[in-house]
């Protein structure tokens, strides 16, 4: 099986949906923050291992203490894995922080900010105005 191939793909995309309902609903471990989400898996092509990467929206502690909690729970994660996904061999499980979405967050905060920092400087000068065809006088009707 190819790395690229719609089997593995498939498999991929099915080990993460089960993954992703099972921390969220069969994990009863306080360590595990309830904002925890799977971002991918990546099963290998002889479905030997698969990294899963997980995302952790909260503190560095919550994060550290999720990350303590899926590894200690991995056995019990990987039997249930085996029970809700038919595949020959049930992979190891490898969890790996993934901090995308909270990078995402932060970039869009920035974003917002500077965003707003510069509306506040073109208010503060005058120059935000609330139709900009007018400014060109394209409201003007052309008489000839």
């Amino acid at each position: 099986m190819r790395k690229n191939s719609v089997k593995n793909y498939r498999i991929n995309s099915e080990v993460a949906r089960e993954l992703s309902t099972i921390i969220s609903r069969e994990i009863k471990d306080p360590r595990i923050d309830p904002m925890t989400s799977v971002v991918r898996a990546e099963v290998t092509a002889d479905l030997k291992y698969c990294k899963v990467y997980v995302s952790v929206l909260g503190d560095e502690e919550a994060r550290k203490n999720t990350m303590a909690g899926l590894r200690s729970a991995t056995p019990y994660i990987r039997h249930m894995l085996a029970e809700t996904v038919n595949l020959r061999i049930t992979p190891e499980l490898n969890f790996i922080e993934d901090e995308s979405i909270e990078y995402g967050v932060r970039m869009t905060n920035l974003i917002e900010k500077v965003t707003a920092k510069d509306r506040a400087d073109e208010a503060a000068r005058g120059e935000l105005s609330e139709d900009p065809a007018a400014e060109d006088g394209a409201d003007a009707p052309d008489e000839a």
